[in-house]
């Protein structure tokens, strides 16, 4: 027997199927919030938010399915950690995300 697996994306505003639809997470109140949208939507999204993103302050970066629109984070590089770590007798990988014992224990050092 053969099986044939098909998965529809849908925007979750409109209910529209499209190949385009990207997966989204924003925050209000500490509570992360995840929304499926065709790019058009998306922009709306961004729009209706943009004079709040504007007037508030960052507080962190949060990680997510959706990396389109990249900010620069302050702070030493991954690899200026991973050296650092080395140096210090910490057990580090060469690729991936550093743990967060490693960043916290730079930190500290610091």
């Amino acid at each position: 027997m053969a099986q044939k697996i098909v998965t529809i994306y849908t925007d979750d505003l409109t209910g529209a199927q499209s190949q385009e639809v990207r997966t989204h997470i924003f925050s209000l109140d500490g509570v992360n919030y995840e929304i499926d949208l065709v790019s058009d939507n998306y922009d709306k999204l961004f729009e209706a938010l943009a004079p709040f993103i504007g007037a508030g302050r960052k507080t962190g970066r949060t990680s997510g399915p959706s990396r389109a629109r990249k900010t620069q984070v302050e702070g030493p590089s991954s690899e200026e950690i991973r050296a650092w770590a080395r140096e210090n007798n910490h057990l580090v990988s060469d690729r991936g995300r550093v743990p967060a014992a490693i960043h916290e224990a730079y930190r500290a050092a610091h």
